[in-house]
């Protein structure tokens, strides 16, 4: 395997020379550049990376921490996330952070000593400040951890208050809203558009129970609701994922979407076209919102110039076959 000083034997320079090209600091001449890159693809040289980082106390990845890589959401925004970083020339290492700050800490600690030049977090379960404290570029991704930490996002009020309209229009009486955690922010924002536009129309009844975003959970607290309570005639569920749980728990009680109940979800994640009947959904732009996370935190790492330290996407509604008013196919 060839080594750093074959390099500089080969292309007639100094060590130091093949050094700076190789880590981009300090002065190295066009000239010089060009041959070093010439003897590198000769003896098919690769920098030793832990070497590397031990001198620049950096490496090329980039941590990605996600709360559960079961919600099909956050594999969609890691793929675009990982697809973005590659072409940048960086490696993303994947966290299931789960739901303890426990978790989350450890996965930062472990990083963080073996160099990670910086992470996106789409978690909130530890104070803000411990995050400014690490003196590690960090980007929140469909989270906010804080006004000081870049952010990207969709606009989640916005998005709560599609799902009210759009359910106002279809004349519904009662609703059944499937909300996500209380301590998440998006949860909340979410809730909130929504309940700002019911406000207007105080006719219209709603229940509210909470569940995470997870298929099981809200399949369970749906079940017991709807045991409980049948006359509805729309389900507000604040993640795609709680959405199918949804699904999951009507089909149980006999209960068809739209037929008796029609079911918006929230996310817009790809398996929701897969589903029977297909979900009419607030999507947000999972690509476009992990691609710009990236692109933000590989201008942190890389001292450039920030256009934006908060960007928020505008969500759209999505109408498809498990609403009443849905697309037929």
């Amino acid at each position: 395997m060839a080594t750093i000083r074959d390099v500089a034997k080969e292309a007639g320079v100094s060590v130091a020379t093949v050094s700076r090209h190789l880590n981009n600091k300090g002065y190295v001449s066009n000239d010089a550049k060009q041959i070093i890159e010439k003897a590198i693809t000769t003896l098919n040289y690769a920098p030793n990376q832990l070497a590397r980082s031990l001198t620049t106390k950096q490496t090329n990845l980039l941590g990605l921490l996600v709360p559960d890589i079961t919600n099909p959401f956050f594999p969609e925004l890691a793929r675009a996330v990982e697809r973005t970083a590659y072409e940048h020339g960086y490696t993303v290492v994947l966290c299931n952070a789960g739901e303890t700050s426990e978790k989350e800490k450890h996965y930062i600690r472990s990083l963080q000593q073996n160099y990670a030049a910086g992470f996106i977090v789409t978690t909130n379960h530890i104070e803000a400040d411990f995050y400014k404290k690490l003196d590690v570029p960090i980007v929140a991704l469909d989270r906010n951890l804080s006004e000081a930490i870049p952010t990207v996002t969709s606009d989640n009020v916005l998005g709560g208050q599609l799902v009210a309209n759009y359910l106002v229009e279809q004349n519904v009486k009662r609703i059944l809203c499937v909300r996500g955690p209380l301590d998440i922010d998006v949860a909340n924002d979410r809730m909130r558009g929504f309940e700002e536009i019911m406000k207007q129309h105080p006719t219209i009844q709603y229940d509210t129970i909470v569940s995470p975003f997870d298929f099981e959970s809200a399949k369970k607290v749906t079940l017991q609701q709807l045991q409980h309570t049948r006359d509805y005639d729309a389900v507000f569920a604040s993640s795609d994922a709680s959405a199918i749980g949804v699904m999951k728990a009507a089909e149980s009680l006999g209960i068809h979407i739209p037929k008796d109940v029609s079911l918006v979800g929230y996310d817009g994640i790809n398996i929701g076209t897969l589903l029977s009947p297909e979900l009419t959904t607030i999507a947000q732009p999972i690509s476009l919102m992990g691609e710009r996370a990236t692109e933000l935190l590989i201008a942190l790492i890389e001292g450039q110039k920030m256009t934006a330290k908060r960007v928020v996407f505008p969500p759209k509604l999505v109408v498809r076959n498990s609403t009443t008013k849905g697309t037929e196919l």
